[in-house]
């Protein structure tokens, strides 16, 4: 008989099996297309048990998209708190997001997923409240970072949450374009995104 310990250890493989079906499913069919068979095939699971971990297409879609809020939050969090010049915080999340952006297609397909839910409009209202207050959260941290920088002098004039919204439209533009074509090739240079904010952008 497996311990309380072995069956919760399952029960996370699982769920992540399911995840990582269901994301790229959603991610190169948008969710209405995406059907709850289509995950459970690419999981190599059959349907019935997919449902004694989630009970609905509609739970698995809110599950990826909190989970990648949250730890988008908390990096936000962590470099905005961090005691270094505002530039500097600036300079070191777009080298980390560039690499991720490029390395990384599950963090792709993660910003085709958040894009995807601000228009789900058959979400339930609490949930849908839930995901727009995490969608703020980065947005504010980054209109903190613009705030500090304008005070010290290193950042561009302009109002600090206008500025959040430039930086990450066009984070998120680039992960969904580096996701959705198959011609796409290397980023650009990150210091263009940088020259929009930085006052002095010699480096990265």
């Amino acid at each position: 008989m497996r311990t309380v310990q072995q069956n919760q250890k399952i029960k996370e493989i699982r769920q992540e099996q399911i995840r990582r079906a269901a994301l790229k499913q959603f991610a190169s069919k948008g969710y209405y297309a995406a059907r709850i068979k289509d995950i459970a095939d690419a999981a190599d699971m059959a349907q019935g048990l997919m449902y004694h971990y989630y009970p609905s297409k509609e739970a698995i879609f809110i599950d990826l998209v909190e989970d990648a809020l949250d730890k988008l939050n908390e990096a936000c969090l962590y470099t905005a708190d961090l005691d270094v010049p505002s530039d500097e915080k600036i300079r070191r999340m777009l080298a980390e997001i560039f690499k991720t952006i490029e390395g990384n297609e599950r963090f792709r397909q993660t910003c085709c997923l958040i894009a995807q839910s601000e228009n789900s409009v058959l979400l339930p209202d609490q949930a849908r409240r839930t995901l727009e207050e995490k969608r703020k959260m980065p947005y504010r941290s980054m209109a903190r970072i613009m705030k500090q920088g304008q005070a010290e002098g290193s950042i561009a004039e302009g109002d600090p949450h206008d500025l959040a919204v430039l930086f990450w439209t066009s984070i998120n533009g680039l992960a969904i374009y580096r996701a959705t074509r198959s011609d796409a090739g290397p980023l650009p240079d990150s210091r263009l995104l940088a020259a929009m904010f930085l006052k002095h952008n010699e480096r990265i």
